[in-house]
């Protein structure tokens, strides 16, 4: 249905009318040129006057507003449990007897209401192929998207087919979502319990540092095998000998454990370990009796070195705080000990030296050579002069004979890393420290954390300060006895956490290595699950370091047997990303390779693969949830011989109805494109007449 308004009075269409008239009048009334033909004249003005009439109603803005009405059918949405639970308990011919029930099903359905076919179970996707190799089942995950696609809809009812059994995700029950239509749950799976051994959980951190050792524990779960007995057997794949055994006496049919197993962080990289318990008889499945983890052990740990001219407090101070990180490894030594290998260490501690007695030149050399990060500590043994030599963040002119009790006084502009407010203002409480009397003045490369307080004087002296010469990052604290800080930090607050805060973001500035490599790869994890895509990101620089993609870059996958996948890295902006897609379960290592300002670059790593057994930990279904989920929502519950009932049941709630959507369309008249042509002929045949007549 049309309606034609208009957006000024329509009285105005009777001006235009008369509008019409009067402009064909004063055209034609007079006009002689047709005056033995005078029923010519009469149709000339009749055209003019229509042409003219209908312009002048088009400058009224004249609107067409049509009603448009749609019937649309309602949703029924079916969706499928995708997970390997549902095999367990429904052979080929089961299986194959059960599609043929389901395809009967969609096809009812299809005939009177708009079908739409999702499976989940990992994740929630369109159609169903009762491949049934989902590794988890999230069924609340797919309330959450029905809500989300179809609660604005005409949906009429949801057909929910699975065995109950949900390994990721919250409750079902509990959800978040509120469905307007019915939920009607197909129960697939045997609620029966089956006589089953099996490793529930397996609780371990997902990584360990290396020679530490680290506890697992292992939850392990029994159905109807009193009176038998296991082995837990605990190993490292691919490795002999570090096998453990724990025995497990099952005395009752709903047995239940945990067997806490502590392990040796032996060897650097990601380790695989196996855990199985012993097969009872007649067990259900034995795919559940063992799991696999996989734990990444890193060799991370920064060695710190700890050189001194002579035995003194403040070595204990620093061992004991920095030894409470696990990422350090200590070790202190005196200066003349000649087993000093400062290649084997990250960071030094060189606590007074060079001293009055020693000045210590094979050990600052060697620190020079190996551009390793240092740790001045100044006090009354140094050897000022030679200080002053061998560094440039600090010069100290003084005789090293007076000295002045000095306390720390944070910098204001210090922005080389964090200070916590509570360090800033309890820092300066801190006991004051022994510091040569003297000028001291910072280089000019050097940037000043904290400056020296004497007494209540505020001056401009460092007192630790840092910089960076010869490629190597070097620090100074310009005063000893930095022991009486850790012990007043503990009088004052029953803890050293300030002390170590303020050593340990010293020492992380001071050692923490550049990646300067102009090829670069990452993974965003070591250990990935099976189920999971591998994506690699890559980036390459130029020699100003500028981020380039312009050659070709390839990485190469290879797994414990050496079988290799190769691919191409995709440019992706100014960097490179791979998805290699899913792998199997193992270990892998990959090299990726380019070729830039005429060299090749390459990079190396390793990642991991663990399976995912979610499905395997729980094999009885729970029907009892779909009955809740079906009564929560307005539905029934049905087995799978009774699918095709189904379509009846939604028929007979009376519900599914179809909506019908009415439509306003508005449009204006000026737009349409026929109006436009109606015109034209107009014009065009008062043209014809009169130049067929004779006249112009």
């Amino acid at each position: 249905m049309n309606n034609l308004t208009f957006q000024y009075p329509s009285w105005y269409i009777i001006l235009c009318v008369v509008l019409g008239i009067a402009y064909a009048l004063f055209l034609y009334f007079r006009d002689k040129t047709f005056k033995d033909n005078k029923w010519l004249n009469s149709i000339l003005g009749v055209l003019r006057a229509l042409l003219v009439a209908f312009l002048s109603m088009l400058l009224l803005s004249p609107l067409l507003k049509s009603l448009l009405t749609e019937t649309k059918k309602p949703i029924v949405v079916i969706a499928q449990d995708h997970s390997e639970s549902i095999l367990s308990d429904m052979n080929e011919e089961q299986v194959a007897a059960y599609k043929e029930k389901f395809d009967a099903l969609s096809q009812t359905l299809g005939e009177n209401y708009d079908l739409k076919e999702y499976s989940f179970g990992s994740s929630v996707r369109e159609g169903v192929d009762f491949e049934f190799t989902d590794k988890v089942s999230n069924i609340s995950e797919f309330l959450k998207n029905l809500y989300d696609l179809y609660s604005n809809q005409n949906l009429g009812a949801v057909i929910l087919a699975t065995d109950g059994i949900y390994n990721e995700g919250s409750n079902p029950i509990y959800a978040g979502t509120r469905l307007a239509a019915p939920i009607y749950t197909v129960a697939l799976g045997d609620t029966t319990p089956r006589r089953d051994l099996l490793i529930k959980r397996v609780f371990h951190n997902k990584i360990a540092y290396l020679g530490d050792k680290f506890s697992i524990q292992v939850d392990i779960a029994a159905q109807n095998c009193a009176a038998e007995s296991s082995t837990l057997v605990v190993s490292k794949v691919g490795q002999s000998g570090a096998t453990q055994r724990f025995p497990i006496k099952i005395d009752k049919n709903d047995f239940f454990t945990t067997q806490e197993i502590i392990l040796d962080a032996d060897q650097a990289g990601v380790q695989r370990f196996s855990i199985s318990l012993n097969p009872v008889s007649e067990e259900v499945s034995k795919a559940n009796n063992t799991k696999e983890i996989f734990i990444d052990v890193l060799d991370a740990r920064q060695k710190i070195l700890i050189v001194a001219n002579s035995p003194h407090p403040d070595i204990s101070a620093l061992k004991q705080s920095i030894s409470n990180n696990k990422n350090y490894e200590v070790t202190d030594k005196l200066v003349n000990n000649p087993n000093i290998n400062v290649a084997a260490y990250d960071f030094i501690i060189l606590h007074q030296l060079p001293s009055k007695t020693t000045d210590a030149s094979a050990l600052l050399s060697a620190i020079k050579k190996n551009k390793k990060p240092a740790l001045f500590i100044v006090g009354t043994q140094s050897n000022l002069t030679k200080f002053n030599s061998i560094q440039s963040v600090v010069s100290i002119k003084g005789d090293g004979r007076n000295t002045n009790d000095v306390q720390a006084q944070i910098a204001k502009d210090f922005s080389l890393f964090n200070i916590d407010p509570m360090l800033e203002s309890e820092l300066p409480k801190f006991s004051p420290m022994l510091a040569p009397f003297g000028e001291i003045k910072e280089g000019g490369n050097a940037e000043i954390l904290a400056y020296q307080r004497i007494g209540k004087v505020e001056t401009k002296f460092p007192l630790i300060v840092f910089g960076e010469e010869d490629g190597a990052k070097r620090g100074v604290i310009c005063a000893e006895n930095i022991w009486k800080w850790r012990l007043f930090d503990y009088l004052e607050h029953k803890n050293h956490d300030l002390f170590e805060e303020l050593l340990g973001k010293t020492i992380q500035y001071l050692s923490v290595k550049e990646d300067k490599r102009k090829f670069r790869v990452s993974l965003d994890k070591n250990i990935f699950n099976e189920n999971q895509q591998i994506i690699f990101d890559a980036e390459l620089y130029n020699q100003s370091y500028e981020l380039i993609n312009e050659p070709d870059a390839s990485l190469t996958i290879s797994d414990d047997q050496g079988k290799d996948y190769n691919f191409t890295m995709n440019k992706s902006g100014k960097s490179y990303r791979l998805n290699a897609g899913l792998f199997p379960v193992g270990n892998y290592s990959f090299r990726a390779k380019t070729f830039s300002n005429g060299e090749d670059l390459t990079y190396k790593g390793q990642f991991s693969v663990q399976p995912v057994q979610l499905e395997l930990y729980e094999t009885t279904a729970n029907h009892n949830l779909l009955k809740l989920i079906s009564e929560k929502y307005g539905g029934t519950t049905v087995y799978p011989q009774d699918i095709a009932s189904l379509s009846e049941v939604i028929k007979a709630k009376g519900n599914v109805k179809p909506v019908i959507y009415e439509t306003t369309k508005t449009r204006s008249v000026i737009n349409l494109k026929w109006l436009f042509f109606v015109l034209l002929g107009l014009l065009t045949l008062e043209w014809f007449l009169r130049r067929f007549y004779g006249s112009y």
